[in-house]
């Protein structure tokens, strides 16, 4: 699976890393100089969150941007407990 938001689409972006020497001129120096440029990705800070689609508890990714915005709405808690019959013919198997 890609890594994009399921609501802000952010997904993965190309750029380049650029190494340089040398002192700043309002330091003092000549100026900075450029050295090398290499290739390197931005990742989004995807998550994988239980949430309501559509009414229906999906898992999707979804940016913590986008949770942080109130994007996601979290399914309730499950309240469910075993009936106490099924419970005891359980144990007395």
């Amino acid at each position: 699976m890609s890594r994009v938001c399921y609501f802000t689409g952010k997904k993965t972006k190309a750029g380049n890393q650029i190494a340089r020497r040398g002192k700043a001129k309002y330091l003092g120096g000549v100026g900075k100089k450029v050295t090398g440029i290499t290739k390197r990705k931005f990742k989004p800070n995807i998550q994988r969150v239980r949430a309501l689609i559509d009414g229906r508890v999906c898992r999707i990714k979804v940016s913590a941007k986008a949770i942080r915005m109130g994007l996601v709405i979290k399914p309730p808690k499950r309240t469910w407990t075993a009936p106490a019959e099924a419970v005891a013919t359980t144990t007395a198997s």
